[in-house]
């Protein structure tokens, strides 16, 4: 087993397309077994608790629409090439992601961390949701299987909160500046959306590690 610690935002289109990639990397490695726990990462921590008009964001960010529009149509050309069509325009909020990072944790304890990722991901970058809106979420929770009711009384209280943002600080204090970022058996670090080649060696050193470990248990035995 390969750990994968993957700090993230949903709202990060690189995020998805990372996803992806290692999606694509473990489709042809099926003899490896891995566990990714997705942590948070906001790429906006100042953002209001109601987020902000999407117009009005890209202004506040790149100063200039031809800025914003050159830089997500080659990040929609990256998309398709990872199997993602990127709905842009459908955007009309960017949100505060602290809820959205609660319901990945929240769902940890279910086991449905990779299925409420993967519906932030769709909901908000093909369907243009806004996923900072408390009903939104308990929708999606329910989309992913877990009991709508029990998201509920968890995104209506303030649990988590602390420690959504105590695991962002604790990322930056890291060095993490960007995200993807994810970190193989808590050894080795790749930073960004990278193609799936580049775990590959990874992965090869890992199991190597595992399998000589696991002969030295054998031979003092």
């Amino acid at each position: 087993m390969i750990s994968i610690d993957l700090f993230s935002d949903p709202i990060c289109p690189w995020c998805f397309i990372g996803k992806r990639r290692l999606e694509a990397a473990l489709s042809t490695r099926p003899e490896i077994e891995v566990d990714i726990n997705w942590h948070s990462f906001q790429l906006n921590p100042m953002m209001p608790r109601d987020g902000m008009e999407r117009e009005e964001y890209l202004a506040l960010k790149f100063g200039n629409p031809d800025n914003a529009r050159r830089l997500y149509d080659n990040i929609s050309g990256v998309g398709e090439q990872a199997g993602i069509q990127f709905e842009f325009d459908r955007i009309e909020i960017t949100p505060n992601t602290i809820a959205a990072h609660r319901l990945i944790l929240f769902a940890a304890r279910f086991g449905a961390q990779g299925e409420i990722v993967e519906q932030l991901f769709n909901a908000y970058f093909l369907d243009g949701r806004n996923i900072g809106d408390i009903e939104t979420l308990i929708a999606l929770s329910g989309e992913a299987g877990l009991n709508s009711d029990e998201t509920a009384v968890f995104l209506e209280s303030d649990e988590d909160v602390d420690a959504i943002k105590s695991e962002d600080m604790q990322a930056r204090q890291l060095g993490i500046q960007g995200v993807p970022f994810y970190i193989l058996d808590q050894q080795y670090a790749v930073s960004g959306a990278q193609e799936p080649e580049a775990f590959y060696p990874l992965f090869d050193l890992l199991l190597a590690q595992k399998s000589d470990a696991a002969q030295r248990t054998v031979g003092s035995v």
